[in-house]
C-alpha cells in the first residue's frame, strides 16, 4: 500500500498532469503499474480518509494549544520508534507540524499495513500530509529541504 501512494506522490505532485479523479481510471493506471487490487483499494481509502481529515470533527485535530505535549499509544509507539517521534517534535519545534498536522500525520501513519514505519517513510508521510492541507505551502517547501537536502562537503577523507 505504501508504495502505491508513493507512486502516486511522485508521478502526481510535481506533475502538470491533474490526478485522476476517476477512481476506475486511477485503478486501471494503478494495475497496468503491477500493483495489487487490494492494495490499491487501500491505499485509495489512505487518501480519501487523509482528505477527510481536514473536514473532520475529531476533537484531537483541534488546534486549541499553540504548544502541546504529546503522549504516545502503546499502539503509536511500536508503529513509531523513538526516532520517529523524535523526528516529530523537532519538526513541531522548527514550525514544520503544528499540532493539527501532527496529529494527522499520526493518523495517517496508524492506517499505514506497516508494522513497523522507519524514519525515511515517515518523511514522505507528513510531505503527502503537508502537501494536502492547504495553507501549509511554506511547511511543504521546508520539509521538501529537509528530505533532499544534500549535506556539503565530504564525510570521509
Amino acid at each position: 500500500m505504501f508504495d502505491i501512494l508513493m507512486y502516486l506522490f511522485e508521478n502526481y505532485v510535481h506533475s502538470e498532469i491533474e490526478l485522476l479523479v476517476d477512481e476506475d481510471e486511477l485503478t486501471k493506471e494503478l494495475t497496468r503499474a503491477g500493483f495489487h487490487q487490494v492494495d490499491i483499494i487501500k491505499a485509495l481509502s489512505w487518501l480519501e480518509h487523509l482528505a477527510d481529515l481536514q473536514e473532520s470533527d475529531k476533537p484531537y485535530l483541534c488546534n486549541h494549544a499553540q504548544h502541546s505535549f504529546r503522549i504516545y499509544t502503546k499502539a503509536e509507539m511500536s508503529k513509531l520508534d523513538v526516532e520517529c517521534r523524535g523526528f516529530l517534535l523537532f519538526l513541531e519545534q522548527i514550525q514544520v507540524l503544528s499540532v493539527e498536522t501532527r496529529e494527522m500525520v499520526i493518523d495517517r501513519v496508524m492506517e499505514l499495513d506497516e508494522p513497523t514505519l522507519g524514519l525515511e517513510d515517515l518523511k514522505w508521510v507528513v510531505l503527502m500530509v503537508l502537501f494536502n492541507v492547504p495553507g501549509n505551502e511554506s511547511a511543504y517547501e521546508q520539509m521538501e529541504d529537509l528530505i533532499f537536502e544534500q549535506p556539503e562537503g565530504r564525510l570521509h577523507s
